[in-house]
Order: structure tokens, then sequence, then C-alpha cells
């Protein structure tokens, strides 16, 4: 039996208006298992909380930013702080996720077996994301396959799946491997950060996992009463994040690397939505402006 090889990991945790209660516990959680850093995206209220963060033993530091400069500004600063202290692997966390028993030590396990029957290299792992709204479980997607779509199995592994996209929560990122796929588009501030990154890591050869070794709980977007939402084809955010939403996937339709199966699945669902919250939601004149003015803006995104 090979055994396993150390592996130095860390988490980074960006936090933003923080509800306490949910942040101590993923971070509860994650001192039990591995180092991590906070950081907050210009949160008004963080140096009253600070003390509550820093308490943690495994707590290397809260990274206190000016100003709300973006999701993928800060996940770069925690992966180079990850690299600066010579860390092989990061997982990546909102605030508001919750972990099962042992996630970190399932992830780095899962990491090891599927690299087994990896040609390039494994770029990232993704958990099982269950909602905790709902308890619906997010299946891991295919978009270059016609047939099987979703849950396809990795080489002739039980537990672990094929995808072409993992959401940021919760992945296990490979460093070894960050500095030929490149770090986060920090143009794109929040949404599709993760969506884009996925992209070009696969274009590039490299494997993406998701695996059912470790279950994730996360709510993805708001809830609401639309029935599309509750079917769990679209997420529901305010009209700022559309603005956000709307300008980064129009930007993506024209990427090389974006697989055409996604962009003849997602321009029809991003129609219907945007068509949906136009028309239907008490909000309708704030979801046009941020829309229209997110798909004008495309054209400026590098």
């Amino acid at each position: 039996m090979t055994a396993k090889p150390v592996n130095r990991s860390c988490a980074i945790v960006v936090s933003y208006h923080p509800d306490l209660t949910a942040l101590l516990k993923l971070l509860g959680q994650l001192n039990k298992e591995t180092d991590f850093i906070v950081i907050d995206n210009g949160s008004p209220a963080i140096e009253q909380l600070a003390q509550s963060i820093t308490v943690y033993k495994r707590c290397r530091q809260l990274i206190r930013l000016p100003e709300n400069l973006g999701l993928a500004r800060a996940l770069n600063i925690g992966l180079q702080w990850a690299q600066d202290n010579q860390h092989d692997t990061a997982f990546l966390f909102d605030q508001d996720s919750s972990l099962c028993d042992l996630f970190i030590e399932r992830m780095l396990a899962a990491l090891h077996e599927a690299s087994a029957y990896s040609k390039q290299g494994i770029a990232a792992v993704g958990p099982r994301i269950i909602n905790p709204q709902t308890l619906r479980q997010t299946p891991f997607k295919l978009f270059s396959h016609v047939l099987n779509r979703s849950d396809r199995r990795f080489a002739s592994t039980t537990q672990h799946f094929e995808a072409d996209f993992l959401i940021t929560s919760g992945t296990l990122l490979n460093l070894k491997l960050l500095p030929g796929i490149g770090t986060m588009k920090e143009e794109y501030f929040i949404d599709n950060v993760d969506l884009e990154w996925c992209f070009r890591a696969k274009s590039l050869g490299y494997d993406l996992i998701g695996t059912d070794a470790a279950v994730l709980y996360h709510a993805i977007g708001e809830r609401s009463h639309n029935p599309l939402v509750k079917a769990g084809l679209i997420a529901q955010h305010n009209p700022s994040r559309t603005y956000y939403s709307s300008r980064n996937r129009v930007h993506l339709y024209k990427a090389s690397y974006s697989p055409l199966g996604w962009k003849l699945r997602d321009i029809p669902r991003f129609t219907l939505k945007a068509g949906w919250l136009m028309l239907a939601s008490k909000q309708r004149r704030l979801y046009w402006r941020n829309i229209t003015a997110g798909i004008r803006d495309a054209k400026q995104l590098g």
C-alpha cells in the first residue's frame, strides 16, 4: 500500500458583513483539522469581531481589507499567503458554509486517491454540496458531454466524479498547478469567478473532481418564492449582484476556453431568468438597470 505524501494544507475564509454565528461555527470546524486565515472584505464591524476570530489556535492571520475589493481579489490575497507559507493545497470557503466531520481529511484523501488516475494532474476537488434549506444535492456538472452530463464517475473510482465546474466554497486547490493555470480573475469581482477559473483549468488539460467522500452544507443564492429557484434551476440574488452575474457570464460567452455545451445551456437559462426578474419581481426596474448595464459593460472586461 502506497503511503500518502505529506501535504501542507490551509484554509482561506473570505468574510463580508458576516453572520457571526455561522462564521464562528465554520472556524470552529476548521480549527479541529487545519490552519486557516480569514480575509475580511471591508466589513465596518470587523474590529468588534476580531477577537472572536483570532482566539482560535489555528487561526494564523486575520487580514483586514480597507474596503470591499471583491471575492476574487480576496481569494488571490489568500492564495498568495498560502504559497508564501509553503502550503501545497488550499481550501476556499465562504463565510456561511458548514462541514461534515473530518472534512479536511476526507478531501485530502480524495485528492490523493483520484490523482492516481489523472494524466496531467487534478487542479481542484470539490465536495458534494447540500443545500441546508432544502436538503437538495448539487450534481457535479459536465458541459462538454451530450449524455451523462452530471455525476459521471472519474475513471474506476466509486466516490469521485468528473466535473467541469466546482463552486468556490469547499473547493480544495492544488497549489502546485496554480502557476500554470493562474489565479482568480479579479475583474469579475464576485460572480462567476469560480466558473471562469474552472473553465480555464479544464482548457489546459487539468482535471476537476467532485467527491462524495465529503459534504459541504451551503445555500447558493437567496430564498425565493420563484418556482425556478425552488426547483434548483436558477439562483436568486439581489439586483446589485445581477449586474456582476450578467456582465461576467456575457463576457464568458465570448471566451475561447468556455465549453460550447455550457454556452448552449446557459444562454437560454440566463434569458429566462432575466425575463422573469424583469417581469415578475417587485424590483423589476432595478433588475432591468443592473442586467442591461452588465450586458453593456461586458465588452470592457479584458
